[in-house]
């Protein structure tokens, strides 16, 4: 049988793992994606063809995965407004939500839940995700295997054994396209100093960043033999990777990776105490 999925919530990041679970195989007539307003879901039902529905209750009463995909601060209201369905259904509940932890997730929805819990980023908007992934106890084989797929229809799903390392996973992927960012618009800035147009340096930057990471997936070698593989002694490359060690990268990335990690604790103990 088909496996049956809903959406709970149909903005970007719902948008985007229903496509990518289209391109993949996965039966149109088997996704369906809630929004109290139709106009949010006009688009997603003529682009990708898939059932919508504005009563959250009617559209998880059949469902086998229900994905919260609402912003974490309405999320209780949310799951008060269906518990009864969801109780009654016993679904796989798998939460893109950031902050929320798995076991308040579950006591909004009546309790006793097989719950996953799934840290995506924004390139899942383009398929090249990364995402990590932590199940409860009560998640079986099977369901863990169902949230994998359809988080890899967008990217890297990579699981996690404790709840606490999705924090981790926050610093690492979560928020670390901004750190990217960053560094395209310092190499942009930097290449318009030294004379070249700014769209050029851009898109060299970016090409660049992208021609490396392609590289560093497909390679069995560690990302600092890598590193050494383009350093010639006494070269250009030797020269700026040395700057950079000594202006200190390494403790600057672990830091802001730390605070990171730090933050997204903090948020979710306040909007677990609310």
């Amino acid at each position: 049988m088909t496996t049956r999925v809903t959406f709970i919530g149909a903005g970007n990041m719902a948008g985007a793992i229903i496509g990518g679970m289209i391109d993949s195989g996965f039966a149109r007539q088997a996704i369906t994606a809630t929004s109290p307003d139709d106009s949010v879901l006009a688009p997603l039902r003529k682009r990708l063809g898939i059932h919508t529905a504005t009563d959250n209750a009617a559209a998880v009463a059949e469902a086998d995965v229900v994905v919260l995909a609402v912003k974490p601060q309405i999320m209780q209201g949310v799951c008060a407004g269906m518990q009864t369905a969801i109780q009654a259904r016993k679904p796989l509940i798998l939460s893109v939500a950031a902050g929320l932890p798995a076991d308040t997730l579950e006591h909004w929805l009546g309790g006793e839940l097989p719950v996953v819990r799934c840290m995506p980023n924004t390139p899942s908007l383009v398929g090249a995700g990364a995402a990590g992934l932590y199940a409860n106890a009560r998640v079986s084989d099977d369901q863990k295997r169902s949230a994998g797929e359809l988080l890899e229809a967008v990217g890297l799903a990579e699981w996690v054994d404790e709840e606490s390392l999705l924090d981790a996973v926050t610093a690492v992927s979560g928020s670390a396209p901004a750190y990217f960012f960053l560094m395209f618009e310092a190499m942009e800035q930097a290449g318009a100093e030294l004379g070249l147009p700014a769209d050029t340096a851009r898109r060299l930057a970016m090409q660049t960043a992208y021609g490396a990471a392609s590289m560093a997936m497909d390679s069995d070698q560690t990302p600092g033999e890598l590193k050494r593989n383009v350093m010639s002694p006494g070269g250009t490359t030797e020269r700026a990777i040395q700057h950079m060690e000594n202006a200190g990268l390494r403790d600057i990335m672990q830091g802001a990776m730390r605070a990171c990690a730090d933050r997204a604790s903090e948020m979710a103990d306040e909007l677990d105490k609310r």
